[in-house]
């Protein structure tokens, strides 16, 4: 499958499990119910006015205020506009900007409401999609890992393996895990399943750090 495929698989099976779970279910968004995350995504491929906060703090205030008013719709109605994806003026209705775009959205915000409900497990993701997640973290890693402390090398223990020497430096700390452990981890996640060496003052200060694009 290509990725633009993987990421629309990705946002109809989100929008299932966001209508199974219901409005109030807990996600790994601090602060965020489903009805939270859904207008978030509704605001980030409508909105072009609002969407600029979500990565620019000048604008959030403004992202905020939009996205407590798109969250008081329906929950099925905010649902709908999830699964049918953007509008067509949107600039995420470009062909190929699913892939390009959505596919760590959708993927990260799937495992945030999959691993907010308790009894949850890692996927057995098909290997062409967990190849493409690491692809896409090879190429993000450094600028995510830039305000770290400490050297950060990731190890993938599925697939053909390899490594990201996310940043330099010393002490290093290392992250063994599969390719979607590690891109969650990378995106701040928590509940994650991964081997975590080091130093332990190394460890500490690399758990206490900011991870963010």
């Amino acid at each position: 499958m290509s990725a633009s495929e993987h990421a629309r698989r990705e946002r109809r099976e989100l929008a299932e499990l966001m209508l199974a779970t219901g409005p109030a279910a807990p996600t790994l968004c601090e602060g965020w119910t489903t009805a939270d995350l859904a207008a978030h995504l509704v605001v980030r491929e409508s909105r072009p006015d609002a969407a600029a906060g979500i990565l620019l703090s000048p604008f959030a205030g403004w992202t905020d205020r939009v996205t407590r008013a798109t969250a008081t719709q329906s929950y099925p109605e905010l649902v709908r506009k999830v699964r049918t994806g953007p509008p067509t003026l949107s600039v995420f209705s470009v062909p190929g900007m699913d892939g390009l775009g959505n596919l760590i959205e959708y993927f990260v915000h799937h495992e945030d409401v999959r691993r907010a409900q308790g009894d949850w497990q890692p996927r057995a993701l098909p290997a062409d999609l967990a190849d493409e997640l690491w692809g896409r973290l090879r190429q993000l890693a450094r600028l995510m890992y830039r305000r770290v402390p400490v050297g950060v090398t990731l190890v993938r223990t599925d697939g053909a393996g390899g490594e990201i020497v996310a940043r330099k430096g010393a002490p290093m700390v290392t992250l063994r895990g599969t390719a979607q452990e590690l891109v969650l981890r990378s995106y701040g996640r928590r509940a994650v399943q991964l081997e975590v060496d080091g130093d332990p003052s190394a460890v500490a200060a690399f758990e206490s750090a900011t991870i963010a694009i």
